[in-house]
């Protein structure tokens, strides 16, 4: 590992708490918005269908700008979109006729923030010279987890010893994090992430190459794999142990998330001793396995128990990914990268989404919900099954020329 770029990586560790605390933060205040503004809960629960759609957007377009204006530029202007749409939160609302429009134009500028750090941050830890990337990528996007981790625990801390009418305060003290991220991107070094002479590969190219799609494939799966579990844990928490739903947020999400986070640390740690792909296979089989244990379990608790293994089977999919795309395609450049994020959102939407869809055609049965939602693990181990195909084919045909 070169020293000098020890700051770049702990800067994409911060990178990720910020991207924790835009997508996690704002859901805790839903019930406030909706009481202090009188907004209705319908409205206000379009904020999270309103920034994760920016998110999508951003991660599609960002291919076209990031390499004309540059890493550096750009995920400083992410950090800055981040502080400003968390500010608009706490100035907005009181200043315009609408605070509903006041919420919505706050995270619509923090939602364009959080899209331009998923992009960014991990092609840029990819360009840190280390000394293997597969642990670095997994031990990054653990940070995402103790982010969403911490965000929960210290906000709930906060509102009840100063009551959640001061989430305002809380806000402005979040908003450093991102500024604070900012100006340590300043003065990182920051390595190409094509080689000098070379020129990354444009949408067309990828879009030719069947290992890109395998790749897609890949990527849709880990998000949804991970999200038909984790949007509704919850759930699964309050009706299993027969607690409230603060208690049952701690011991559903927050488990999921301590758990996914554990199993991204673990191979941060121990990734030069384990093989990736058999790794991502062994967590693919559990995460079916977790599936079966939620949807067909005799009771609520062990379908609880199901949640937490499946947050551990998870942990893995999304950084395994994108570290055999980087491995697979060399000079995917920044189209890659935003591509397999673009395909990664599309697979936490369309998850739950499926779940339920299903959940509702089978009278709101949200374990046969998540039952359907098996094919998303399963397939993804057929992905990383066709990778290997392709690998090997590739290696054979370059032997006979």
């Amino acid at each position: 590992m070169n020293v000098k770029y020890q700051k770049t990586m702990y800067a994409c560790f911060i990178g990720y708490i910020v991207q924790a605390i835009v997508n996690n933060f704002v859901p805790l205040l839903f019930l406030t918005f909706e009481s202090a503004y009188h907004i209705p809960l319908r409205q206000i629960t379009m904020l999270i269908t309103i920034n994760f759609g920016i998110q999508l957007l951003v991660d599609l377009l960002s291919a076209g700008f990031v390499d004309k204006i540059g890493y550096r530029v750009s995920v400083i202007i992410a950090h800055f979109f981040s502080a400003f749409g968390l500010l608009g939160l706490v100035v907005l609302p009181e200043i315009l006729p609408s605070a509903y429009a006041g919420l919505l134009i706050s995270v619509t500028i923090y939602a364009i923030g959080g899209g331009l750090i998923e992009v960014l941050i991990s092609p840029i830890m990819e360009s840190c010279p280390t000394d293997n990337k597969e642990r670095a990528m997994s031990l990054l996007h653990s940070f995402y987890c103790w982010g969403h981790v911490g965000v929960v625990l210290l906000s709930t801390l906060f509102f009840r010893l100063f009551g959640i009418e001061n989430w305002k305060i809380l806000t402005c003290i979040w908003i450093i994090v991102p500024v604070f991220n900012a100006f340590i991107f300043f003065r990182t070094p920051m390595a190409p992430l094509v080689e000098e002479g070379e020129k990354g590969m444009s949408m067309i190219d990828l879009c030719k190459n069947k290992v890109f799609w395998v790749l897609m494939l890949m990527m849709l799966c880990a998000g949804a794999s991970e999200q038909s579990v984790s949007q509704w844990a919850s759930t699964f928490a309050e009706r299993g142990l027969g607690v409230s739903k603060t208690l049952g947020d701690l011991a559903g999400p927050m488990a999921f998330a301590v758990l996914m986070g554990g199993a991204r640390a673990f191979y941060g740690k121990f990734g030069d001793r384990i093989d990736l792909d058999q790794f991502m296979m062994g967590s693919g089989i559990l995460c079916m396995m977790s599936y079966f244990c939620i949807s067909l379990a005799p009771s609520p608790f062990l379908s609880l128990i199901g949640c937490g293994i499946c947050g551990l089977s998870v942990g893995i999919m999304w950084p395994g990914s994108f570290s055999k795309a980087s491995a697979s395609i060399k000079n995917g450049g920044t189209a890659l990268f935003a591509l397999l994020a673009l395909a990664g959102d599309l697979g936490c939407s369309g998850g739950p989404t499926l779940v339920g869809y299903i959940s509702s055609l089978a009278g709101d049965d949200l374990k046969k919900g998540i039952l359907a939602a098996i094919m998303f693990p399963v397939l993804l181990v057929v992905g990383i099954i066709l990778l290997k195909s392709l690998k090997i084919a590739g290696n054979e045909r370059r032997h006979s020329d």
